[in-house]
């Protein structure tokens, strides 16, 4: 089953109203919520990372940067970094490298969500595919993918520290 059609009858099967999107081939987050004529702040992308030899999904907003040191305090762990694509792409076989929705609990793998997509009123995602998307309500997706909200990332628009 490709993990679209997954999706569709996990979201079916609880009565989630959602809305399929298709569109021109896009990688990153950022470039899909530009294709989609939306905010990236809309635009959840999912970023793999190995804590304490644990494989984690982290889900921030497309224009966010990971802060790996605010995970690993979160999380109470000593070491966090990115996974390597070779660690996780056979995980999620039903899904194009690098298009994993944000619904870990389908793939046995714990789910963090940072808080700024937990305020928006909607949450979109990759499909599984680089070209098509799956738009629904926010409240729906926390209670069936039950992320823990954590503060993960830094936002484009803070201030960088300067550089010694």
């Amino acid at each position: 089953m490709r993990c679209r059609e997954r999706l569709e009858q996990l979201l079916n099967e609880e009565r989630v109203p959602y809305r399929v999107r298709e569109h021109r081939p896009a990688v990153t987050a950022q470039d899909i919520a530009s294709v989609e004529h939306l905010s990236g702040y809309e635009m959840a992308k999912v970023v793999m990372v190995v804590a304490d030899d644990r494989l984690v999904m982290l889900v921030v907003p497309a224009p966010h940067r990971v802060d790996l040191d605010k995970v690993r305090r979160a999380l109470s762990v000593t070491a966090v970094r990115l996974a390597e694509e070779e660690e996780f792409v056979n995980v999620f076989g039903d899904c194009e490298v690098g298009a994993m929705p944000p619904f870990g609990h389908l793939y046995g793998i714990a789910v963090y969500l940072d808080p700024a997509l937990a305020r928006r009123p909607e949450i979109v995602f990759n499909a599984g595919s680089h070209r098509e998307t799956i738009t629904m309500a926010y409240q729906d997706y926390a209670r069936l993918a039950r992320p823990e909200v954590i503060d993960l990332s830094t936002s484009p628009k803070a201030k960088q520290p300067v550089g010694l």
